[in-house]
Order: C-alpha cells, then structure tokens, then sequence
C-alpha cells in the first residue's frame, strides 16, 4: 500500500503539471492570437502618418533590441557568421524588406482583406516553385490548390478593376509582396536552420532597415511620426506579439492546423475594413476569399507533407 506521503505526491504533482489538455489550449490560444496580432498590422499601416514604407522601416527598426534579447535567450549565435552566409542574408534581407515596402504600397491602395490574403501568398508560389524544381505535375489535392489560386485571385482581381485601378494596381503590390516573400524564404532556407529564426531574423532587420530607409526617403516620404501610436502598437503586434507567437506555437501544430489558423487574418482585417473604412464585400468578393483562402490551406499541408 502506498504511504500517505506517497500519495500527497502524486496529488501535488497532478496540481503542479498542467494537464496535455490545458497545454494544447493555450498553444492553440498562442497559435491564434498570433494571427489575430497579425491581421491588425494593415490597418495601423493606414493609421501610420508616415510614410508606407517609412512605417515598415520602424517596424522593424523597433523591435530590433527584442530580436536581439529573444535570440540571446533561445541560445542562438548571432557572431562568426561566414562571410559567404552574410552575403546570401543581405540578398534574403533585401527580398523581405521589398516585400515589406510593396506590401505596404499595396496596403494603402486595395482592400484590406485583399492585402491580407495576397500578401499572405507566400506558400502557393512556395508550392508553384516546388512543382519547377522537382520537374514534376501536380498531385490530388494540389492540383485543387493551384484551381483555387487561379479561381480566387481572378475574382478578386476582376472585382477590384472593377471598383476602380487604383485598387487593382494595389492588389498588384500586394501580389508582388507574397513573390517576394517566398524569395525571402527560399534565399534563406539553409540559414535558417543552421543559425536559427531569432538570430536570423537580427540579421535580416540589420541590412533591410537602411534599405528601407534609403527608399522612403527616396520617394520623398513623411519618416518621422507625429503620432508615434500607431507605429509603436504596428511594431508590438506584428513583429513582437505576431512573429513571437507563430514562432513559438508553429512547431507544435500540422500543417493544416496552421493553414486553417491562417485565414483568421484576412477574415480579420476584411471585418475591420468593413468598419473602419467602409470597404463593402459582395458574395462574389466572398466565394474569391474563400478559394484563396482554401488554396492557401492545402499548399500549407502539401509543404508540410513534402
């Protein structure tokens, strides 16, 4: 028979561990409210009363002394890179600030649930670009992918000439972003493993924050905020809360999981729109959401897969 301490133990030790059920809720909480953080990042864009990209350039800018604290603490190197990985991240850090720069551009010209969704299309280039590389067709569920990005984004882009061409021509800057993007990712792919997100993404702030600074102020844009507000909540949401969130919960979820996560943000900043800026979706914006948002799912799962 067991002692009464014994058994005092186990009581205290069931107390003292969270139960798997209770840890997978809050790394789900995590995994969501770093889309939610995500989503807002468009609409503090438009709130910014600098420049488009002079706003991207703070936001990392600002969170740069965080990246450096949070790779110190996950035990990431930051020094004795080789000459030849600085050179392949200073080519990776100029994809991603482009991407920021157009991204924002786009932002301030379409819809937001468009900017979001675009933007966002990283991984169906990813998956696109997989198919050149292996040199090979497209198998069951991707083919479904690669019908809904057609589908979806001709909808969205056939509704937003028809509002007027400034909103097409954003949807083109944000479309030019998720490009970017995967380039970004692709670039860096190897580097990222070897040294890790945080100290990576150091490195990555440290070559894309004068580029960006160098192109706001080469389009003559407004740089320092009167109302830091917006930009210091962009910084804290985006790059801290958002990045910080999806960084720490994505190793914990499949594909799918994150995929479906995901379409939070559109959905997200396509309610905010709504409400802050009138930007009125049609049934026809609806179902184009939906199959871009549907193509995004499965290319998560089938890079997830491969």
């Amino acid at each position: 028979m067991e002692t009464v301490e014994r058994q005092e133990e186990k009581v205290a030790s069931k107390l003292i561990a969270p139960p798997s059920a209770v840890r997978s809720a809050m790394l789900f909480s995590a995994l969501l409210l770093g889309n939610v953080a995500l989503a807002l990042g468009p609409w503090l864009v438009r709130l910014a009363d600098t420049g488009e990209v002079s706003s991207a350039f703070w936001r990392l800018f600002l969170a740069l002394p965080f990246l450096v604290l949070f790779a110190r603490m996950a035990g990431q190197p930051m020094r004795g890179l080789p000459k030849k990985t600085l050179i392949v991240v200073a080519i990776g850090s100029i994809a991603f600030a482009s991407d920021l720069a157009s991204w924002h551009i786009g932002i301030e010209m379409t819809r937001l649930g468009n900017a979001t969704l675009f933007g966002n299309g990283g991984s169906i280039i990813l998956l696109f670009w997989g198919f050149i590389v292996a040199r090979m067709m497209p198998k069951g569920f991707e083919w479904l992918a690669i019908v809904c990005a057609l589908g979806g984004a001709g909808i969205l882009l056939g509704r937003s000439l028809e509002i007027s061409a400034e909103t097409f021509v954003g949807d083109l800057f944000c479309i030019t972003a998720g490009l970017l993007y995967a380039v970004y990712l692709l670039t860096l792919q190897k580097e990222r493993a070897q040294f890790g997100s945080w100290s990576l993404l150091v490195w990555v702030s440290i070559f894309a924050c004068p580029y960006l600074l160098g192109i706001a102020l080469m389009l003559g844009e407004p740089v320092w905020p009167t109302d830091w507000t917006p930009i210091i909540v962009l910084f804290v949401t985006s790059q801290l809360i958002g990045q910080g969130l999806m960084v720490y919960s994505l190793g914990h979820f499949p594909p799918l999981i994150i995929g479906l996560t995901l379409l939070t943000q559109p959905a997200i900043a396509a309610v905010i729109g709504y409400f802050a800026f009138d930007e009125v979706l049609s049934a026809l914006d609806v179902v184009g959401m939906l199959l871009l948002g549907s193509a995004l799912v499965v290319a998560r799962v089938a890079q997830g897969r491969s």
